[in-house]
């Protein structure tokens, strides 16, 4: 953790005593109307990004009048809006035309009055501590709730000493960079994976130097799989978790959240059980690539498919790679129903026409992919632990 001299001297400050907050556009009076300065919205202020530096620019003449924000380079800005501030949109103006920017009215701009280092103050409205004390000060309706001023100006933190605030931000900004790097190879991984996936999942398979020799032997979709149905009542049959289509993230065969029995009604729907290694998939939108891999006992709705592969000729641990690739979704939005929510019926797959190896290179190729997925999980969970790490030392500084 982090040592300084004498933490408990630090003095209790409010937002208002050391920022300004939504700086006045009179500082502007006299500047030339034609002058060029950088112009952002809301989709241009990322969500954990310390950076903020919006790419258009207009003259001050179209931009100075109106509900515009105003702010300078080094300015804090913050979405007061809901889900944004939530989910963390805020960012340090940076290389500003003529060090001036615009931008949405659902900004506060946050300027150090020369006590709080801009990058310090960034880390301040960006903790977990703010903008969780900052949920009970929205106000307005639902979907359009906003940020109260008030709850800016009167948080308070102890503020440290100008140069042991550089010594923080340097240290939170070495975990940002080690994440972004994380994040970067993550990436990078990850579409070695797809590749390797739409490679194999071809109409000329390859698989590295795997298929050198063997006989590939071509199936239709409905020769090889199988939709199970198992209807059940949840409550009767004691299910804890509950899967709908919005659980299922894209590309990623982990389930990662569900409900729970008994927290809202869910429907008739919801009463397909799943176990663990049985394949789910979205029949809903399914440019999405919603396909996961269970590893508990459940129940979902019946626009989620759950599937098993027939094992004497497909591998399951290989059927979950086959249907994330480009070419099988190409082929479900192709015969999918529907202009707003487009969705496929399960005979609609049944004439996708893939090849495949024996069950022995089936098993060798599902081990390398399996073995990549897994070090993308890894560093999935290497960049939440950098995330936790920033927040602990965030909340032993300011609280």
């Amino acid at each position: 953790m982090l040592k300084f001299k004498d933490i408990t001297s630090w003095p209790p400050k409010r937002l208002r005593e050391i920022c300004v907050i939504d700086p006045s556009k009179r500082e502007l009076n006299g500047l030339e109307l034609s002058t060029s300065v950088s112009f952002g919205m809301m989709a241009d202020l990322s969500e954990h990004k310390r950076v903020f530096c919006p790419h258009e620019n207009k003259e001050l003449r179209s931009v100075n009048k109106g509900g515009y924000s105003y702010f300078r380079t080094n300015d804090v800005l913050l979405a007061k809006m809901t889900p944004c501030f939530e989910n963390g949109k805020s960012g340090i103006a940076t290389d500003l035309k003529n060090n001036i920017g615009f931008g949405s009215t659902e900004f506060y701009v946050l300027r150090s009055n020369g006590e709080i280092d801009p990058n310090f103050l960034y880390d301040i409205i960006s903790s977990d501590r703010f903008i969780n004390e900052g949920k009970f000060s929205l106000v307005g309706t639902t979907g359009r709730r906003r940020l109260l001023k008030q709850f800016i100006e009167s948080f308070e933190i102890n503020l440290p000493p100008y140069e042991e605030q550089i010594q923080i931000t340097l240290l939170l900004q070495a975990i940002e960079q080690y994440s972004e790097q994380i994040e970067i190879q993550g990436k990078n991984i990850k579409s070695l994976w797809i590749n390797l996936i739409n490679e194999f999942v071809n109409e000329k398979p390859s698989f590295g130097n795997f298929l050198d020799g063997k006989e590939l032997k071509a199936y239709s979709y409905s020769e090889a799989t199988e939709k199970i149905m198992r209807k059940i009542d949840p409550i009767s049959y004691g299910i804890e978790r509950i899967v709908n289509g919005e659980n299922l993230e894209s590309e990623d065969f982990k389930i990662r959240t569900w409900q729970k029995m008994g927290e809202g009604y869910l429907g008739p729907a919801f009463h397909v059980l799943f176990k663990p290694g049985d394949i789910l998939y979205g029949s809903r939108r399914t440019y999405l690539k919603k396909v996961a891999e269970a590893d508990f006992e459940g129940v979902c709705a019946n626009t989620t498919y759950v599937i098993r592969a027939k094992e004497d000729i497909l591998l399951q641990g290989l059927l979950k790679h086959i249907m994330l690739s480009d070419r099988f979704t190409r082929y479900s939005i192709g015969v999918s129903k529907g202009s707003t929510n487009p969705y496929i019926n399960w005979k609609d797959l049944d004439n996708f026409q893939f090849q495949i190896p024996d069950i022995e290179t089936q098993h060798e190729i599902v081990k390398v992919l399996d073995e990549i997925v897994g070090f993308i999980e890894d560093l999935k969970n290497q960049r939440l632990r950098m995330t936790v790490l920033k927040q602990i030392l965030l909340n032993e500084i300011i609280g």
